[in-house]
């Protein structure tokens, strides 16, 4: 897997967010953590799915690339939302992956 530098993170997970980020690294399972991540289909723009699907090697072998992390599936569509309006407003359009990614080198 891999993480963004500049983690968007819920306003409920933001008091646990290392924690969170300690458990999934080391395939701890968690009750109601989703995480959202750059599309995998090359099409949708992002994918928010719960964090034990982290705890299969075969969904791991993937690399997901993760964006975001919230406390529960409601609080990861805002974050997701969120993700996006940022996008969009930075640069007119929709194209997170470009936007992530780019953002991403400049920080290295």
């Amino acid at each position: 897997m891999i993480w963004y530098r500049d983690l968007y993170v819920g306003e409920l997970a933001e008091k646990k967010k290392n924690r969170i980020i300690w458990k999934i690294k080391h395939g701890a399972g968690m009750t109601d953590i989703y995480l959202i991540t750059l599309a995998s289909n090359g099409v949708d723009l992002l994918d928010i799915f719960h964090s034990s699907l982290m705890l299969q090697p075969a969904f791991r072998k993937q690399r997901p690339f993760i964006v975001g992390i919230a406390r529960g599936y409601e609080e990861a569509v805002e974050t997701a939302a969120r993700i996006l309006l940022q996008v969009y407003q930075e640069t007119g359009d929709f194209k997170v992956r470009d936007y992530i990614q780019r953002r991403q080198k400049i920080k290295r």
